[in-house]
C-alpha cells in the first residue's frame, strides 16, 4: 500500500523541522550559523543576467513562475545557501492594487504617485478578488520552488512593510529622505492611516498565501524605517511605532491567526540600535534583521538570549574582500556566539560584488 496523506504530511513536517534556518528560528544556536544573502538572486550573477535578458521587463520576470523559480534557484546551486528567498519585488502589491508600476532600466521603479485621496480611492479594495488573482503567479512560483529545492533548504517568502510600500506609492519612486510620504503624513495623517490599513490587510493575505503555497517562513522588509525618527516608546510623536511597528505587529498577528506558529523575520533598516532592539517586543517577530550600521555585539547585549538575529555584514565589506572581509565575518561570529543567528548581509548584495568574494565569505564562515 502507498503512503497515506497523513503520513506524507508528517514526514514533510519532520523534514522541515530539520532545516537549519528553521532550527535557528526556533531558538537553536548553530555553529557555524546558516547563511543566505538579501538579493542573493540578482545582477552579480551572470546566469541571472541571462534569464533577465530573456524575460523582458522586470515585472514579466517576477510574474513568470518559470523564470522566477530559476533565478531563485541559481544562488542555491552555486553557493549552497541554507535558504532560498522567493524572487519577486515588494512593489507587486501596489501593482496588484491597481497602481501603475514600471521599472526603468538604470533608474529603478517608477509609480504614478498617490498624491491625495483621489488616487487612493482609485485603488482596488483589499477584499477585491482581483488583487490576489494578480499575485497568483507568485504563489505558483513558491509551490514550484518548494518542490525543486533541496530538502534541507528553507524557503523564505517576503513582502514590504506597509510604511515602506506606502512610501513608494506616495512618492512614485525611492527618494533619499522620503519627503513626499512624510509630507503627506503630516498634511493628511488619516489618509496615510487608510493606506497603511489597506496594505496591512493585503500584505497579510499575501504572506499567508505564500506560506500556504510552501514557504517555510517569511521576511517583512521595512527598508525605510530610518525615515521615521524614534522617540522613547509610548511618547507622543513616536512615528516609528505608529507607522511601522504597529502595522507590522498587526500583520504578524493576522498571519499567526491563520497559520499558527508561522515564523517571521522583520528587517527595520535604518532604525538604529534602539529601533532594532524594540523589534521583537513591538512587532512579535521571531528574528531581527540587523542592518550594517548597528553594533551587533551591543544589540545582542540588549536582546534576550533566545531572540534570533540575522545579518549585519556590510555589503561594501563583501565588495572589498580580502582580510577585511575575513575580519568582519569573524566579528559577527564572535558577537553572536552561543545565540541563535542567521548569517546575512546588513542590506542587499550589490551588482559589482565579485563572486569570488561570496565564496571566500562562505569558506570563512563554514571553516
Amino acid at each position: 500500500m502507498g503512503e497515506t496523506p497523513e503520513a506524507g504530511a508528517a514526514a514533510a513536517s519532520e523534514t522541515a523541522a530539520q532545516r537549519p534556518i528553521l532550527r535557528v528560528l526556533g531558538g537553536e544556536a548553530l555553529s557555524p550559523p546558516p547563511a543566505w544573502m538579501m538579493r542573493q538572486a540578482g545582477r552579480y550573477l551572470p546566469e541571472y543576467r541571462a534569464v533577465r535578458a530573456e524575460a523582458g521587463s522586470f515585472l514579466d520576470l517576477c510574474y513568470n513562475p518559470d523564470f522566477a523559480a530559476e533565478v531563485t534557484l541559481q544562488p542555491i546551486r552555486r553557493f549552497g545557501f541554507e535558504a532560498a528567498i522567493l524572487f519577486s519585488d515588494i512593489l507587486v502589491v501596489p501593482h496588484a492594487l491597481g497602481q501603475d508600476v514600471r521599472f526603468v532600466e538604470g533608474e529603478g521603479p517608477r509609480l504614478d504617485p498617490l498624491a491625495g485621496r483621489a488616487e487612493f480611492e482609485a485603488l482596488k479594495d483589499a477584499g477585491d478578488p482581483a488583487v490576489m488573482d494578480r499575485l497568483a503567479p507568485v504563489f505558483a512560483t513558491v509551490a514550484r520552488l518548494r518542490r525543486d529545492l533541496p530538502d534541507e533548504t528553507t524557503l523564505l517568502g517576503f513582502c514590504g512593510a506597509p510604511w515602506t510600500v506606502a512610501s513608494y506609492m506616495i512618492g512614485g519612486r525611492g527618494t533619499p529622505d522620503l519627503a513626499p510620504s512624510r509630507a503627506l503624513a503630516a498634511a493628511d495623517p488619516a489618509l496615510v492611516d487608510a493606506l497603511i490599513d489597506r496594505l496591512v490587510t493585503v500584505s497579510t493575505d499575501y504572506l499567508v498565501r505564500q506560506l500556504a503555497a510552501g514557504a517555510d517562513a517569511v521576511q517583512i522588509f521595512e527598508s525605510h524605517a530610518g525615515a521615521l525618527p524614534a522617540v522613547p516608546p509610548g511618547e507622543a510623536g513616536d512615528a516609528l511605532e505608529r507607522w511601522s511597528f504597529r502595522p507590522v505587529a498587526r500583520m504578524i498577528a493576522g498571519i499567526r491567526a491563520r497559520v499558527p506558529g508561522a515564523k517571521v523575520i522583520v528587517f527595520a533598516r535604518g532604525s538604529g540600535l534602539e529601533g532594532h532592539a524594540r523589534v521583537p517586543e513591538a512587532t512579535g517577530a521571531d528574528a531581527v534583521g540587523v542592518d550594517w550600521a548597528v553594533d551587533l555585539a551591543a544589540l545582542r547585549a540588549r536582546l534576550p538570549a533566545h531572540v534570533v538575529t540575522q545579518g549585519n555584514l556590510a555589503p561594501e565589506t563583501l565588495i572589498a574582500g580580502g582580510p577585511a572581509l575575513d575580519a568582519a565575518v569573524d566579528a559577527i561570529l564572535a558577537a553572536t556566539r552561543g545565540t541563535p543567528h542567521i548569517f546575512n548581509l546588513g542590506h542587499g548584495i550589490t551588482p559589482q560584488t565579485p563572486i569570488a568574494h561570496v565564496e571566500r565569505m562562505l569558506a570563512r564562515l563554514r571553516g
